[in-house]
């Protein structure tokens, strides 16, 4: 009997490092994650391919997802829409994969609406004061936005009483082990493996 898999989703205030630590997990190989794949209404980028990088759909097969509840979540992004296919979920998990989940804060709240189950990880930057260093060493925004960001992460921050876990991401590899403990933690849960040991009882009457 395959061990269900977990849904893993980490989120937390943007600046904070999240898709930094998603690929340093993942090049701890001897974990079974498996990255959710989006579904996307944009056009593919040169390079990528669909059912790897995306589930490339149309604007009215996307709108079907929706109206047949086949996303966990989804969200839209200037012109395009995203959201994460349900049934590509299931069928990792019921392969005894943990599907790993990188999203915002309010994306994370609606996939716990639908499937509280998961394993929820909020990843907290050091300080407020690092975290707006960290945006603004990226170089990429002007400081009214950066401001705007300020003030949602403080706003993202009080979100936290929702999450299962919370991982201070001060260095990169040290979240990255705190999460992997976590992880292993999950796995051992008597929930999870009692029916194990109820076999061998059922053996030896």
């Amino acid at each position: 009997m395959v061990e269900r898999g977990l849904l893993i989703v980490l989120s937390g205030p943007s600046g904070v490092g999240k898709g930094t630590v998603r690929k340093a997990l993942f090049e701890h190989e001897q974990y079974n994650l498996t990255y959710s794949i989006s579904v996307t209404t944009r056009n593919p980028r040169e390079g990528e391919t669909d059912g790897i990088d995306y589930f490339f759909r149309s604007r009215e097969e996307f709108q079907r997802m929706i109206a047949q509840n086949e996303l966990l979540e989804y969200a839209q992004y200037v012109d395009n829409f995203y959201g994460t296919p349900i049934a590509y979920v299931e069928a990792q998990l019921s392969k005894g994969k943990d599907v790993f989940l990188e999203i915002e804060v309010q994306g994370a709240m609606k996939v716990k609406k639908s499937f509280p189950e998961g394993l929820f990880i909020f990843l907290a930057p050091p300080s407020l004061s690092e975290l707006k260093s960290r945006i603004v060493n990226r170089g990429t925004e002007a400081l009214d936005a950066v401001e705007n960001r300020m003030a949602a992460a403080r706003e993202e921050l009080e979100m936290m009483e929702a999450y299962d876990y919370v991982v201070e991401n001060d260095e990169v590899h040290l979240a990255c082990q705190r999460i992997l403990s976590i992880i292993t933690a999950e796995h051992l849960k008597k929930d999870r493996v009692k029916h194990r040991y109820e076999s061998y009882l059922e053996e030896s009457e």
